[in-house]
C-alpha cells in the first residue's frame, strides 16, 4: 500500500523524462564519454556466459545470473530477450536452443540475468532448473527483440500488464527506471494465480516504498480464489483484466504507454480493454509468452544477427573490433587465429555450420518446441520445367513449392517479384532485420544486403532473405 503524501514534504525535483545512459554517449566524437559506447545497444552477437548466480523466485520460477567469459558487459535494452543453447543430451550432441527474456537492467552490465518458469510437461526449463548451477556455461546470441523502453523518452509514463511468468521483462524495465534519474510515472497491474505465486514481490515490494515514481497493483485473477484465501490473507484485487478494473486502477491509461506480457489469451483481452478505456494502438506494446504456431514461428524467425558485425564478430575478432568506436577497445578481449579467446585462456567453440536453429518465443512459449520446418523432400527433385513462368527479364527464379517459374531482372528485389507472381512467403520488417522471409536457397547466387536477420551458419548453409536479396544467377529456391 503507497504511503499517502505528506503535504508538509517538499517533492523530489528530478530532470525531465527519461534517458538511457547510451543515448548521449552514443553521439560523442571523443572525450572520456566514448568510452561508454561499449555499453551501448549494438547487435546481437554470439558469445559464452558463465553462470554466477542462481536465485529461486515464486511461481516455479528461478533467476540465472550470467557475465559473459569475454569479460564484454552485455548491452542491451530492458525488455530484449536472449537466445541460449542448452545441452540437455550432451555436450556433444546437437542443443536445444530457446529463447528468454532478459529481467536485470542494462544500466548493471557487467552481469546480467534471465528467469525460467518452471514447466514440469516442457522439454528445456526442468533440464534448466536441475542443471544450471554456477559455473555452467551456455553458448548464447543476443540481445534479440523490439519490445523495450526507449532511449529517450520526454513523458515517461507507463503502464505496465503482466500475467505470471510476464512479469519478466517487465521486471528489466522497472529496474531500469529505478536506477535511472528523471521524472516518471509507472503503474505495474500484475496479475497472479495464487498469492504465492508473484515472482519478485518483495523488490517489487520494496522499489515502490522506495520510489514514488513506481506503483505496484497486485490481482488475482480467480475471484473465488481470493475468496477461498480470505481477506486476512489476501488484501489486493481481485478478478479478471477488465476495461472497468483499467478505469478504477489507472484512469489515466489513455495517456499512457503500455507494455503488455503474458500468455495469448492474456494479451488478447488486454488488446480489448485498452480500446475501450481509450488507449490507441500505436501506444500498446505487447510481448506474447505463449501462442499458437505462427506467434511461435515468429519469434523464431526474429534470432538473428543483427548486421555485418556479428557475422565477423563469429568467424574473426581483431575484425569486427576494427568496425567498433575506437573506445570500445578497452573492452576487446584477447583474440588469435582461432577467434576470441576467454578470460581463462580457452578458445570459444565454433558452432558447427550445419547446426540446426530450433527457436521458440521467449519463457512459457520456449516450452512449445517451435523448430524450423524441413524441406519437403518432393519439392526439392520437382522438375521445374514442367511449371508455368510468369514476368519478364533474363534470370529465372524456380519457386518449387510453388511450382512457378519467375523471370526476373537483376535488380528486382526476390521478394517483390516473388509475391507478384503469388509466391506465398510470410514478410514483417522487410529491410533484412528480423529474418522472418528467410527461405532456403538450392540452386544459384544471390547478392544479399541484410541488416541481420540471417546467422553465418545459415548464410553457409544456403538460406537467403529475399527482402534483402536480388539474383545473380538463376535460382532454384524452396518456397
Amino acid at each position: 500500500m503507497r504511503v499517502v503524501d505528506d503535504p508538509t514534504i517538499p517533492l523530489a525535483q528530478r530532470i525531465r523524462g527519461l534517458e538511457m545512459p547510451w543515448n548521449r554517449v552514443l553521439g560523442s566524437t571523443a572525450g572520456p564519454a566514448g568510452a561508454a559506447t561499449a555499453l551501448g545497444p549494438w547487435h546481437p552477437q554470439e558469445f559464452t556466459a558463465e553462470c554466477v548466480e542462481t536465485i529461486p523466485e515464486a511461481g516455479d520460477m528461478m533467476t540465472f545470473v550470467f557475465r559473459r567469459m569475454d569479460g564484454a558487459p552485455l548491452a542491451f535494452r530492458s525488455g530484449q530477450y536472449m537466445n541460449i543453447d542448452f545441452p540437455i543430451y550432451g555436450a556433444e550432441a546437437e542443443p536445444e536452443s530457446r529463447s528468454y527474456s532478459i529481467s536485470s537492467a542494462p544500466t548493471e552490465p557487467w552481469t546480467f540475468s534471465v528467469t525460467i518458469k518452471r514447466d514440469p510437461a516442457g522439454l528445456v526449463s526442468p533440464w534448466a532448473h536441475e542443471s544450471i548451477r554456477p559455473g555452467t556455461v551456455l553458448e548464447m546470441l543476443g540481445p534479440v527483440g523490439a519490445f523495450h523502453l526507449a532511449d529517450y523518452d520526454r513523458r515517461a509514463r507507463y503502464l505496465l500488464l503482466a500475467a505470471g511468468a510476464g512479469i519478466t521483462p517487465l521486471m528489466s524495465m522497472i529496474r531500469t527506471i529505478h536506477s535511472l534519474p528523471g521524472q516518471a510515472d509507472v503503474i505495474l497491474l500484475y496479475h497472479g494465480s495464487a498469492p504465492d505465486r508473484f515472482a519478485f514481490a518483495d523488490e517489487l515490494d520494496f522499489l515502490e516504498k522506495a520510489d514514488f515514481r513506481i506503483q505496484v497493483v497486485y490481482c488475482l485473477g480467480d475471484r473465488k480464489q481470493a475468496a477461498k484465501k480470505g481477506s486476512a490473507k489476501w488484501t489486493g484485487r481481485s478478478g479478471r483484466l477488465s476495461a472497468d478494473l483499467l478505469d478504477e486502477v489507472v484512469p489515466d491509461a489513455n495517456g499512457r504507454q503500455v507494455f503488455a506480457c503474458g500468455p495469448e489469451g492474456y494479451l488478447n483481452t488486454a488488446t480489448d480493454c485498452l480500446a475501450r478505456v481509450g488507449v490507441d494502438d500505436t501506444s500498446i506494446f505487447m510481448e506474447f509468452f505463449s501462442g499458437d504456431r505462427a506467434t511461435r514461428l515468429e519469434y523464431a524467425e526474429e534470432v538473428a544477427l543483427a548486421g555485418e558485425i556479428a557475422e565477423e564478430f563469429a568467424s574473426s575478432a581483431e575484425e569486427y573490433y576494427e568496425q567498433q568506436p575506437a573506445a570500445f577497445d578497452l573492452y576487446e578481449p584477447e583474440h588469435d587465429s582461432g577467434g576470441a579467446v576467454e578470460t581463462v585462456g580457452a578458445p570459444l567453440e565454433a558452432v558447427p555450420a550445419d547446426a540446426a536453429v530450433p527457436v521458440d518465443a521467449p519463457a512459457a512459449l520456449a516450452e512449445a518446441g517451435a523448430g524450423e520446418t524441413e524441406v519437403d523432400g518432393e519439392s526439392r527433385h520437382a522438375d521445374p520445367d514442367g511449371f508455368a513462368t510468369v514476368g519478364e527479364g533474363e534470370l529465372t527464379m524456380a519457386f518449387l513449392r510453388s511450382r512457378v517459374n519467375v523471370r526476373v531482372a537483376p535488380d528486382v528485389v526476390i521478394l517483390d517479384a516473388a509475391r507478384r507472381a503469388g509466391v506465398r512467403i510470410g514478410a514483417n520488417c522487410q529491410e533484412g532485420m528480423c529474418g522472418s522471409c528467410k527461405v532456403v536457397r538450392l540452386e544459384g547466387e544471390v547478392e544479399m544486403n541484410h541488416q541481420g536477420g540471417i546467422r553465418a551458419r545459415e548464410i553457409d548453409a544456403g538460406k537467403i532473405l529475399p527482402c534483402c536479396s536480388t539474383a545473380k544467377t538463376d535460382l532454384v529456391i524452396d518456397a
